[in-house]
């Protein structure tokens, strides 16, 4: 983990507690007499902690985690911290010191900040300048602006998806080296920040530079461009632009799912020494068993039970949806409400997931390709390392579409309000096709169909 950082910023392990531990720090000197302390709410024992390397040991006890994966969380909250600085210098904010301590926080999402900062003292006499929406034609202003208005509207997760689209646009301007306008969108600049995204963007907060997005997320960046476009059009801010051959790049993607065997392994892989990792394998089991996202499955609170019923309004369709439980499923949760267990992260909650199914031996080699720019992709890793949350609801989607259960039914428990956005969760190899359809023509007596 040692490594020469472009900002006055490392991790550091100095004030031992009564019982031996300490809290990791972000220590960041931001200038020669002063500095500040970040707190990144990890906790070791002080004989863990390499002065040298700046990393967490590899004789930590396994009660406070194992130190691969907590010096990975200090590398990504590193990065964090440095994306934060980095925002305080190029606005030019006075007391860095001051700010970055004010903003910063593990859990913070970095492309929330600048809209945080906008309530901010520092921005207000800015804000006044611009004026409001009618008058101030900048476009990353209405963005601002739009995002405003859409955030007590629609579910928790979009904002996120709208502040993507704006810092992919942040991007393209400073690689385009001129100001975005509304009067530059033609064809024209629709193709350059396609190709832009494809082959030139960097993505933030990786372990090592990559370059370029995948397909599916140009296309995500581009809709939601279209619809707030749409938007201010609508609102007669900006005239009618001519959006005709901005097209929606889509592909299908490659995706994981668990068998009823593969989930039975996980529930019962043997955790005695891993005892952290119990809470994250139970909201696991119960996703694959309910097919709820993970933002509906790890906010669930005992009003949502009614009898071997799940009665849940759904955080991103606002659409509710009754679930019948299985025993193990109504068990997880019962013992979940008695412990009042806290809710996890998705960011943990997908890294702890990869650990528990290598622990049951998921690891077969998994191929998976997808296109970047009019590149084939190709990625071999073993299959733990593509679970995700997602994984859970793909997998109850895939098994009772197998199982032969009525579309239609499945449909109104996982909440798809469309039969093709349903297929694009089925996940089944040409093998079990083939076997699905056998068993189908046996039901009917019809093998032997011509004699």
């Amino acid at each position: 983990m040692a490594r020469t950082m472009f900002l006055p910023i490392k991790p550091v392990c100095i004030r031992p507690r009564k019982d031996g531990t300490s809290i990791i720090h972000l220590q960041y000197c931001y200038s020669n007499e002063q500095k500040t302390m970040l707190d990144t709410k990890i906790t070791i024992p002080v004989e863990c902690w390499d002065k040298e390397n700046l990393c967490i040991k590899q004789n930590l006890p396994t009660s406070f985690g194992t130190s691969k994966e907590l010096n990975e969380t200090l590398s990504i909250q590193l990065r964090l911290a440095e994306d934060v600085i980095s925002f305080a210098i190029k606005r030019n904010i006075p007391d860095r010191g001051k700010f970055v301590k004010k903003y910063y926080s593990p859990d913070l999402d970095i492309y929330a900040l600048s809209e945080i900062v906008q309530k901010n003292e520092y921005y207000l006499k800015e804000q006044k300048e611009k004026g409001n929406s009618k008058t101030n034609l900048d476009i990353f202003f209405q963005i601002d602006d739009y995002i405003q208005s859409k955030t007590k509207k629609v579910c928790k997760d979009m904002p996120r998806i709208y502040r993507n689209m704006k810092d992919h646009l942040l991007e393209f301007q400073s690689y385009r080296g001129e100001a975005i306008t509304f009067d530059c969108l033609d064809l024209s600049f629709y193709e350059e920040l396609v190709d832009f995204l494809s082959y030139e963007y960097v993505q933030k907060r990786r372990n090592q530079k990559i370059v370029g997005l995948k397909i599916n997320t140009i296309g995500k960046t581009i809709k939601q461009f279209r619809t707030f476009l749409r938007n201010r059009i609508r609102k007669r801010i900006i005239p009618p632009i001519d959006m005709d051959g901005w097209s929606i790049l889509e592909e299908e993607v490659d995706a994981v799912y668990l068998t009823w065997e593969e989930i039975r392994l996980i529930q019962h892989v043997d955790l005695t020494r891993y005892s952290h990792l119990e809470d994250y394998r139970n909201d696991f089991v119960l996703g694959c068993l309910t097919g709820l996202r993970f933002s509906d499955f790890s906010r669930l609170d005992e009003y949502d039970l009614r009898g071997d019923m799940l009665y849940k309004k759904q955080e991103k369709s606002d659409h509710w949806v009754v679930i019948p439980l299985r025993s193990v499923a109504a068990d997880i949760l019962m013992n979940r409400f008695k412990k009042n267990s806290p809710s996890h992260t998705n960011a943990e909650f997908n890294r702890h997931i990869k650990t528990i199914a290598k622990l049951a031996r998921l690891t077969k080699p998994v191929k998976h390709s997808y296109k970047k720019g009019n590149r084939d992709v190709v990625e071999v890793k073993p299959k733990h390392e593509w679970i995700t949350s997602h994984t859970c609801r793909r997998s109850f989607c895939t098994n009772e579409f197998l199982a032969g259960t009525p579309v239609e039914l499945v449909m109104k428990i996982s909440g798809h309000k469309s039969v093709k956005d349903f297929y694009k969760y089925i996940r089944i190899t040409p093998e079990e096709a083939g076997q699905k359809i056998k068993e189908l023509w046996l039901q009917r007596g019809q093998m032997d169909v011509l004699i």
